[in-house]
């Protein structure tokens, strides 16, 4: 189950594919009660907790069976330096007193030390508007399973999981990039069409 692209291991169905259509779920200002980080239920699949810093490397290689089961990446090698930076990054925000990048994961519980799912999202500090007194919005991406764990509910598990912690931080709004084979979950969880999405994009080779 991946999140950025329509994938043959298991699609979610949100983040950063070119192609993916645009998706919103918008809550009340004051969401629920309890501190960031709280999950208020628990859904089939799981159990689920939120991600430490040394998940980063498990966390790599989900992304990386995500990047593999792209239709655009197919027979092309995802390997490279993004691994060794995203890690990094992980290992970094993840540690942060006050997380701005939150994940929530599913340990595999036929291998330890491996995990079966993850859900991975953004906290964007915005202007406050009119429905939006806070300015917090959310970003949901990377909710991948691991093609041995699936139709187990863990995906659910953990995007539900990072939407409550979402809502305890009173963001207002959360988008995600739905494939086709995602939208189904998503549509279930609250989310649905919001705007065209546009975007501009520079290459980095390096």
């Amino acid at each position: 189950m991946t999140s950025e692209a329509t994938a043959t291991t298991g699609t979610a169905g949100a983040g950063e594919a070119a192609g993916a259509a645009g998706a919103a779920r918008t809550t009340g200002a004051a969401g629920p009660a309890g501190a960031p980080g709280a999950v208020a239920r628990q859904p089939q699949g799981g159990p689920v907790r939120p991600a430490v810093p040394d998940d980063a490397p498990e966390l790599v290689r989900l992304r990386g069976l995500m990047f593999a089961a792209m239709r655009s990446m197919v027979g092309r090698d995802t390997a490279g330096p993004w691994q060794a930076a995203t890690e990094a990054v992980l290992r970094e925000r993840l540690g942060a007193a006050e997380r701005t990048l939150q994940a929530f994961v599913v340990d595999d519980p036929d291998e330890p030390g491996r995990l079966a799912s993850c859900a991975v999202g953004t906290l964007e500090q915005r202007l406050p508007a009119p429905g939006h007194p806070d300015g917090r919005f959310g970003f949901v991406f990377n909710v991948c399973t691991d093609p041995g764990q699936r139709r187990r509910g863990h995906a659910r598990a953990c995007t539900t999981a990072l939407l409550d912690w979402f809502d305890g931080c009173r963001v207002t709004r959360i988008d995600l990039h739905a494939s086709s084979g995602g939208a189904g979950l998503y549509r279930s969880l609250g989310f649905g069409e919001h705007a065209i999405p546009l975007s501009r994009q520079r290459l980095i080779e390096d």
